[in-house]
């Protein structure tokens, strides 16, 4: 299987007929042509944040609204895949180092996940399993982490990463039509996409040497550890490919990643 790292930006792409939603349409219509069509979906979105790591290994996870403010077509939006408990076991056994605890109630499918998924699978009955991160854990451990989970991609799993290579909503220009990016925001996008390009993926763990860049492409940087799993899971040998390469609202990177 491919590996995703998908930049998700505002909730309103998951209704919205823009650029962003269409191009996850596009690449959903890949599975089953191109690609084969996944087994499971291993998600790690930036919305869920935990003491350690959980999956979700529940067999029906509810559909999480975790946004606030926007128009009631958004809270009424459902993605009802079934969960996958089996594989949320069998990944739990299998990798010991960090211990990866399971979650049959807690959580579910967070606006990172089904946001970007919806539009991608539609009929949403391909089962979804969640990955959360441990904030407290240095970069390292996620893309280590990242590197364990990449065996599943020979067993049918699509492993999602589900987050923004550059995200501050404190820098974001609202108003209508697009708003040119920030210099620091351009430049931290480009330095990410060169190391992936070129294949310097154990680089992306560094990112916070590039000093006030860093801490202005993230404030706080849950956005951008997805990226840290997809990179770990990815190898030498993929294809790199780019898409939805643009900003929305000045300070946030759509960018988002195929290893195929």
């Amino acid at each position: 299987m491919p590996v995703l790292f998908v930049g998700h930006g505002s909730p309103m792409n998951a209704i919205e007929d823009n650029g962003f939603r269409r191009s996850w349409q596009a690449l959903g219509a890949e599975f089953g042509s191109k690609f084969p069509v996944p087994q499971v979906i291993l998600c790690i979105s930036a919305h869920w944040l935990t003491r350690g790591w959980h999956l979700t290994a529940m067999s029906a996870p509810r559909t999480i609204h975790d946004f606030g403010g926007f128009p009631q077509a958004l809270f009424d939006q459902q993605y009802p895949a079934p969960g996958a408990p089996a594989t949320a076991r069998e990944i739990s056994q299998s990798i010991v180092t960090p211990p990866i605890g399971l979650d049959l109630q807690e959580w579910g499918l967070d606006h990172g996940t089904w946001s970007v998924l919806k539009p991608m699978f539609p009929d949403a009955k391909i089962p979804v399993v969640q990955l959360s991160m441990d904030y407290n854990r240095p970069p390292a451990q996620h893309f280590a982490l990242g590197q364990q989970l990449a065996k599943l991609r020979d067993y049918g799993v699509l492993i999602v990463g589900s987050g923004n290579i550059v995200h501050n909503l404190r820098a974001m220009k609202w108003g209508a039509g697009q708003q040119p990016a920030y210099d620091w925001a351009t430049e931290f996008d480009q330095k990410v996409a060169n190391h992936i390009q070129h294949g310097q993926l154990p680089v992306l763990n560094d990112f916070q040497t590039l000093g006030q860049v860093a801490q202005l492409a993230h404030p706080t940087y849950e956005h951008y550890l997805p990226l840290l799993y997809t990179a770990g899971a990815a190898n030498t040998k993929d294809a790199v490919r780019f898409f939805n390469a643009e900003f929305q609202g000045a300070s946030i990177s759509m960018r988002s990643v195929v290893w195929s």
